[in-house]
């Protein structure tokens, strides 16, 4: 199995922007799909953005238009480009493919209004 690390989270103002990376490191890891998670205290876990080789690209009704999912070439990491940030968006940030991999420790997003 892969570990993936996800960098990138801070302490930002609300409209702000962050840019989350996923990689994992040391490995040759190339996935099918990646797919960008949160999860706020006392909340479950939810699914913030999708990408897959072949499919259409997936966002949460609350992020659409201000979040970005992409991949490098060899779908080996993901990055997550979040504009507009909102009080809102507050959570630590996960990634994972599929196939799907152990999650991570994940980063930290903390938006301040």
């Amino acid at each position: 199995q892969v570990q993936f690390v996800e960098s990138g989270g801070g302490l930002v103002q609300a409209g702000g922007s962050l840019r989350l990376s996923c990689v994992a490191p040391g490995s040759s890891f190339s996935a099918n799909a990646w797919g960008w998670y949160r999860q706020a205290p006392g909340k479950q876990r939810e699914r913030v953005a999708f990408i897959g080789r072949t499919g259409p690209v997936l966002y949460a009704e609350s992020v659409k238009g201000r979040f970005t999912i992409s991949t490098d070439s060899a779908w080996k990491t993901v990055d997550l480009q979040m504009d507009n940030l909102k009080f809102e968006d507050t959570a630590v940030y996960y990634c994972n493919a599929i196939p799907p991999s152990p999650w991570g420790q994940g980063t930290q997003v903390t938006v301040s209004s």
